[in-house]
């Protein structure tokens, strides 16, 4: 008869290996949870202003470009983890109406482009797209970087390395460990990510303007992250939408919110 300490003993064991197995199957399967890289017919049409920008590892991702008319501003936007070049048009369209140039930078893996998406990854790719842009002549005082949910950690990142003049945050969060943590909160989360986009850290370095849109009803990155990263930019203009969840904060009928965006990009408060 096995005695009720032995039993103790080897019922905590089995827990331990099953927290391990987990612990294991969260770090081996995270990129394909927080990349779900959405693909698109191949290739894309230049005559519709995509083409394809090389890398410096020889592969490439493509990039949707509207050119800014003389002298003007040009937004450079980083789309959400569920998006694709292709779900950039609209967006891209109402700013170039104002006078904008907009340019939209694909993700390794993602879209049309081949490869396999990373944060370092994705950061090479928006490098790439900065200085393709600058060869054209935009410096960085007429840049705009704007990024929704994943990609607004792109575009801080890019902007605490100089490369924009203000920066535009859609549903942003405050690191991908923070939102890790919301969904495994019995999970080492801080440990185990491998891709961070830790924004709340950065956000001190960023000087430049910003302008956060976050929904109030926001349930897969809460309205409380974007508060808490409005308190965290030296010079932040933090907009909460009413009734506006995730997916819908632009999007919403009767929204002026990609014309808000607009005027913020041509110098706006």
């Amino acid at each position: 008869m096995v005695r009720p300490r032995r039993m103790l003993v080897i019922l905590l064991s089995i827990l331990a290996v099953c927290y391990l197995i987990v612990c294991v199957a969260a770090f081996t399967l995270q990129r394909s949870i927080i990349f779900p890289a959405p693909r698109a017919p191949i290739p894309l049409e230049e005559n519709m202003g995509f083409s394809r920008l090389p890398l410096e590892d020889g592969r490439f991702v493509d990039v949707f470009h509207l050119p800014a008319p003389e002298g003007a501003a040009t937004v450079v936007h980083f789309h959400g983890n569920g998006e694709q070049l292709l779900d950039q048009l609209t967006l891209g369209e109402r700013l170039h109406e104002w006078g904008l140039g907009f340019l939209a930078v694909e993700y390794p893996g993602y879209g049309a482009s081949p490869g396999s998406p990373t944060e370092d990854g994705i950061y090479a790719a928006a490098e790439a797209a900065l200085k393709l842009l600058r060869v054209q002549g935009v410096p960085a005082e007429r840049t705009v970087l704007s990024g929704r949910s994943l990609g607004t950690g792109v575009a801080v990142e890019m902007a605490r390395r100089g490369h924009g003049a203000r920066v535009m945050l859609v549903s942003p969060y405050t690191s991908i460990a923070d939102m890790a943590n919301q969904v495994f909160p019995f999970l080492p989360t801080a440990l185990l990510v491998r891709d961070r986009f830790d924004t709340v850290s950065k956000a001190p370095e960023v000087k430049v303007p910003v302008l956060i849109i976050h929904g109030e009803q926001d349930t897969l990155i809460p309205v409380e992250m974007g508060r808490r990263l409005g308190t965290r930019f030296p010079r932040a203009t933090l907009e909460t939408v009413a009734g506006a969840g995730h997916n819908d904060v632009l999007e919403r009928p009767g929204s002026k919110l990609m014309d808000r965006m607009a005027g913020f990009a041509l110098g706006g408060p």
